[in-house]
């Protein structure tokens, strides 16, 4: 029984931090949805929540207890004249006579006082919505004149009103408004408005000093990224993280342009020899007899070379290019053109806006990964379709063909070098498996995607998409 109990204690705080931690999750899953997205954002909210924060501990502590304070002073002090225009009135001798208390009330004690002789009491009314001052007034004169009163504390705003029952009359009271109510609390709400405003704009103009060399770093990455040449503006500034950042950030590119200037040049001398030594096979080759063995080794040659070429253009990607602006209408146009006088028996069509399509991109390199998937399209299908549309700030260009498709499932596969899709789209077809994956590179380098997909024609849909 005691071993029950001990398990059943033991077992409380792991079922506790169970839930608590099942709450922190659902705090941070809301947290990450509703709180903004971007730093500069988030930056403003974690200056200016502590600054709201702290402005409303003070309205409430200062604003509230100081008001509070005051106004039961002030109040209690017109309270205590009033009793003592009540007792006056009551002890006086000459009641009817009421001039000299009048005088008294005005000169003295700074209040408009008139007597209602067989006066009524107003019906009371409904409290204010915010009656503070209200409950402390009525709260004063119960206990300190112990008589039925009725008050207005929102009728006038410069005055407020009190009436006393007396014996056979109505004593009828008109108090300034600052006499008996804590009247800074404009001034005070202002003084704390303004210094939260200037606290907020000193705070947003911090914050986009900033924040504007991180967005440059950012800007500068997404270029080098696409292949495109560093914004103008662009320097190493900001705090040290962000010196460091960017620092790091120029390093990093610069070894990466060495990187790839060594390998284009290393690419180069290798693809110069080979070429070289396949002239020399054409060269002998042209030198013997023709026959069919000849045809075969020119065929194996012709094989080698379109190989060399793939594996080149692979190794080598898209460095040793300069981007530029390219009409994607122009280019289109001249692979649509070059397919087609290459590919009589193909029907190819060409679909493009009206407009002119300008793009950022490594001209060449861009028409090559276009071709390579028009390529594979001629190979498999009979009809080809090319289109590019502008979408939601994206270049989208389409290729579409008839051909037998590749499964849902291999459409990601393809896209790996030297991949083979044994299926009824790649037989008796002679082929590196390196279009695909030099296309994917090659817009990837621009900062777009390629998917696959059906094609309304029956065949596969090739679909690149480029941000302006």
């Amino acid at each position: 029984m005691t071993t029950t109990t001990t398990e059943q204690t033991e077992s409380r705080p792991s079922l506790t931090s169970q839930r608590m931690r099942r709450v922190l999750k659902w705090l941070d899953l809301w947290g990450a949805r509703l709180l903004p997205k971007g730093l500069y954002a988030r930056a403003l909210i974690i200056i200016i929540a502590p600054i709201v924060l702290l402005q409303s501990v003070l309205i409430y502590l200062i604003m509230e207890r100081h008001w509070e304070y005051v106004t039961k002073h002030l109040s209690r002090a017109t309270v205590q004249d009033i009793s003592t225009l009540v007792s006056i009135y009551e002890n006086y001798p000459h009641r009817r006579k009421h001039t000299r208390l009048t005088d008294i009330a005005r000169r003295d004690l700074g209040l408009v006082v008139k007597i209602v002789p067989r006066g009524k009491l107003p019906p009371p009314h409904p409290r204010p919505f915010f009656g503070r001052f209200d409950r402390i007034l009525s709260k004063l004169i119960r206990a300190k004149i112990n008589k039925p009163f009725w008050i207005d504390t929102v009728g006038n705003s410069k005055t407020v009103e009190i009436r006393i029952k007396l014996d056979g009359a109505v004593m009828k009271v008109l108090v300034r408004r600052s006499q008996t109510y804590a009247s800074n609390t404009l001034i005070f709400m202002t003084g704390m408005l303004t210094t939260a405003l200037i606290l907020i704009t000193v705070a947003v103009m911090f914050l986009r000093n900033q924040i504007r060399p991180v967005l440059s770093l950012a800007q500068a990455a997404e270029c080098f990224g696409r292949g495109q040449p560093a914004p103008k503006d662009f320097r190493i500034r900001g705090a040290r993280e962000v010196r460091q950042a960017a620092e790091a950030f120029v390093d990093m590119r610069n070894r990466i342009e060495r990187h790839v200037e060594q390998r284009t040049t290393m690419l180069a001398g290798v693809s110069h020899d080979l070429r070289t030594v396949l002239t020399r096979f054409r060269l002998q080759l042209a030198m013997l007899k023709p026959g069919a063995e000849v045809d075969e080794l020119v065929g194996d040659v012709d094989e080698m070379q379109a190989m060399l070429e793939d594996y080149l253009a692979f190794a080598r990607g898209d460095s040793g290019e300069e981007a530029q602006e390219t009409d994607i209408r122009t280019l289109l146009s001249d692979v649509h053109a070059s397919f087609s006088s290459q590919h009589p028996g193909r029907q190819l069509t060409l679909s493009v806006p009206e407009e002119p399509v300008t793009l950022t991109v490594r001209r060449n390199v861009f028409k090559r990964a276009v071709m390579n998937l028009v390529s594979n399209a001629v190979r498999f299908g009979s009809q080809v379709a090319i289109s590019a549309a502008l979408k939601r700030r994206n270049v989208v260009v389409i290729v579409e063909d008839n051909g037998p498709g590749v499964p849902a499932e291999k459409r990601e596969d393809v896209f790996r070098p030297f991949y083979s899709l044994d299926t009824a789209r790649n037989q008796n077809i002679k082929s590196t498996g390196l279009g695909l994956a030099i296309s994917r590179d090659f817009i990837r380098a621009h900062g777009g995607e390629i998917h696959l997909g059906n094609s309304r024609m029956g065949g596969l849909k090739a679909t690149i998409r480029i941000p302006l």
